[in-house]
């Protein structure tokens, strides 16, 4: 590929993945905001118009998620043909671009229907992790779009089977921990437990009272586990793969965001929901769940 062109190819990768991030921090806006139904019922226009007449927060908020998710939509499916063209022989190029625009109009369409008929909680609950493949199969093909040069190069990385598996199974697990998270906002458990960790510190063995309880505390516990199981595989890389750095610096890294993920969930209950640590929160998960997802390219590469 022609040097001049490929710099651009790079350029518009960053960008399309930026934007993907956006889609997904202004999804969780739209939510925490509760700013959902800010056009109406109305897809795709807004209150009857195609540029809403009166400005609310909440029409602000709704118009501009669908405005921004349109305009990247036409990134990502840019992004797609164009690496297709070029970097149509490395062999995942083509299934993360199917996945990226599948996913992509899957999330648009699940929200376009949420706002025409309404859905239940356990629906759009997966709403969020439809954006996050989504996004991860951007990432990704932004990360082969780097690798192309040689700068970065995980191809030769030599992986023990117990740690493909640990690699495979803790990135389906993570999904369920986003799940599980994303029902707490939906179902509008978030506040549900006053304290943390236990959801009433007085009584650490009570069992839950109703499903906004069960709901909380399901995702303290499911998160519990991330926490300890990503732990568990990042030391055990520590002490085995400090030769392989792709491998050793990805899980100090997962550790660290898993650790700071968990921190803000804290902050989540104890400053009663402030929309920074909200966002904060759902950055945190998009950005491991993608390098979880990285993780498992690498583990599809290992010798």
């Amino acid at each position: 590929m022609h040097h001049k062109y490929y710099k651009f190819l790079k350029w518009f990768a960053v960008l399309s993945t930026l934007g993907m991030l956006l889609i997904l921090q202004g999804g969780a806006l739209v939510t925490k905001t509760d700013s959902g139904l800010g056009c109406g019922r109305n897809w795709p226009d807004c209150n009857g118009s195609l540029i809403p007449k009166e400005i609310t927060t909440e029409v602000l908020i709704e118009f501009s998620h669908r405005l921004v998710t349109g305009s990247v939509s036409i990134f990502i499916l840019i992004l797609v043909i164009w690496t297709w063209r070029a970097l149509g022989h490395i062999r995942e190029v083509k299934l993360l671009g199917f996945l990226a625009m599948f996913f992509l109009i899957l999330q648009a369409l699940i929200g376009a229907a949420q706002v025409l008929w309404g859905q239940g909680d356990f629906i759009l609950a997966l709403h969020f992790g439809i954006s996050l493949i989504s996004f991860a199969a951007v990432l990704l093909l932004t990360l082969i779009v780097f690798e192309v040069d040689k700068k970065f190069d995980a191809d030769r990385l030599h992986m023990s089977k117990k740690l493909k598996i640990h690699t495979i199974c803790v990135t389906l697990y993570s999904y369920i921990v986003v799940y599980t998270g994303a029902l707490v906002r939906h179902t509008d458990a978030s506040l549900v437990c006053p304290d943390w960790p236990f959801c009433r510190n007085d009584q650490p063995l009570a069992l839950p009272y109703n499903m906004y309880e069960w709901v909380q505390m399901g995702h303290r516990f499911a998160v519990l586990l991330f926490v300890i199981w990503i732990a568990y595989i990042a030391i055990h890389v520590i002490r085995n793969y400090k030769q392989q750095r792709v491998i050793y610096w990805g899980w100090i890294i997962a550790l660290s965001i898993v650790i700071l993920q968990v921190i803000a969930g804290m902050l989540v209950v104890l400053l009663k929901l402030q929309l920074f640590v909200s966002l904060m929160h759902s950055l945190l998960i998009t950005l491991l769940f993608g390098l979880l997802c990285y993780l498992i390219m690498i583990v599809s590469r290992s010798k």
